[in-house]
């Protein structure tokens, strides 16, 4: 049996501020790197894009653990 997709997305853009948690400074802006099945495919994308724009320190890419997020099992539309 195959094992289990891990789905891992690299996003990224511009931080309204290096203070707290990350907040981007425009959604519309915001670059969707792309969708990854391992982590190490991920983190080679996240690091391409973090050496690319080191010289903004306020431009930051980050990996979300999407497979994390994702339950079938917590579908409750069918619930009735």
């Amino acid at each position: 049996m195959p094992d289990k997709q891990l789905l891992h997305l690299v996003i990224g853009g511009e931080l309204k501020s290096l203070d707290g948690p990350p907040e981007f400074k425009d959604l519309s802006r915001v670059d969707l790197v792309g969708a990854f099945p391992t982590y190490q495919d991920a983190r080679r994308a996240w690091l391409s894009k973090a050496q690319q724009t080191v010289d903004n320190a306020h431009m930051r890419y980050f990996i979300i653990h999407a497979h994390k997020l994702l339950d079938p099992e917590s579908d409750h539309d069918h619930e009735h």
